[in-house]
């Protein structure tokens, strides 16, 4: 017997997205207090921040075109949250080190 895989729920989507702003806002909080600080790891980190940005969206697209995150409003917004949140938790676990 087969099961067709359960689509995530919007309010399971939505604590999902509220968790994702909160690691974001604990990274921006960090990346401040390093850029403030200025000097060449806070040009390092400055870079980064973009570098990862960039790749990050580029991933995103191409995993939005190739239609990885499957077809439906769901699939789709729970899987672009979920693509940012382990970039986010990756680097909030870098910068508390």
């Amino acid at each position: 017997m087969t099961t067709t895989p359960k689509l995530p729920n919007w309010f399971d989507i939505s604590m999902d997205a509220w968790a994702l702003a909160a690691e974001s806002n604990m990274v921006i909080a960090m990346r401040i207090g390093s850029l403030a600080q200025g000097g060449p790891d806070a040009a390092r980190e400055a870079e980064r921040m973009v570098t990862e940005k960039v790749a990050a969206n580029i991933a995103l697209g191409c995993d939005l075109i190739s239609g990885k995150l499957g077809s439906s409003p769901e699939a789709i917004v729970s899987g672009s949250i979920a693509h940012y949140s382990e970039r986010v938790v990756a680097n909030r676990k870098r910068l508390s080190k």
